[in-house]
């Protein structure tokens, strides 16, 4: 399926007018859709598979601005720190050390976000607010932590939705009155990315408006 250039372009705009990044999640989406959004003037893009993303990044142009958007293993850090933008699932005290070792590498400054477990989900990833507030940000010398991301629970209950979006978005507040640089919060996507706006985020990720339902592999 082709992009839907009038939903990009009357999406992009809204956002735009309230200084909201949209990151259009490519994850499965063949090259010829990337560049063809990138030809509409998007930069920011985002994936959630190492390989795909390696892959992606090697035949697309150079001022793509990567965003990875999975669950990140520490083995395959290596594999995208030389070129990609932000990482979105910083999950672990575990992984930021990794990040930091291979940023270091490749005397690069790597801009994260971390993740923080909302939904009351066993399959989410990411640190608890007690984990938050302990974590000295200051003793990663390549590492820059912009700010904070979330995912609500799988459900139609939109009150749900709401409330872990505000639960995160109070957490973000608590610690940017000690650690002014955190001023990304991503949170929301296709189907939600409407309230989790309401609650404050200024990052969204948005892939089946843009691209249509996703592309599985046999």
């Amino acid at each position: 399926m082709a992009i839907n250039k009038a939903a990009y372009q009357q999406l992009n705009e809204e956002l735009r007018l309230m200084n909201i990044t949209l990151v259009a999640v490519s994850k499965t989406k063949p090259i010829e859709d990337i560049r063809a959004l990138y030809n509409l003037g998007h930069r920011d893009f985002g994936e959630n598979y190492v390989q795909e993303l390696v892959e992606k990044a090697e035949q697309l142009p150079t001022d793509i601005r990567w965003h990875f958007i999975g669950h990140l293993q520490t083995n395959k850090v290596k594999s995208i720190v030389p070129f990609v933008y932000l990482i979105h699932g910083v999950d672990s005290l575990k992984l930021l050390n990794e990040i930091n070792k291979q940023a270091g590498k490749n005397s690069r400054v790597i801009h994260c976000l971390l993740q923080v477990h909302i939904a009351q989900e066993e399959t989410k990833f990411g640190f608890d607010e007690n984990e938050l507030f302990n974590l000295d940000i200051s003793q990663f010398e390549n590492v820059k932590i912009n700010g904070l991301m979330g995912m609500a629970s799988l459900t139609d209950d939109i009150n749900k939705i709401r409330t872990e979006f505000k639960h995160l978005k109070t957490i973000a507040e608590k610690l940017k009155a000690t650690t002014p640089q955190l001023q990304t919060l991503s949170m929301g996507m296709s189907s939600d990315y409407k309230i989790a706006i309401e609650e404050g985020s200024n990052m969204v990720r948005i892939g089946s408006l843009l691209f249509g339902e996703r592309n599985y592999p046999e």
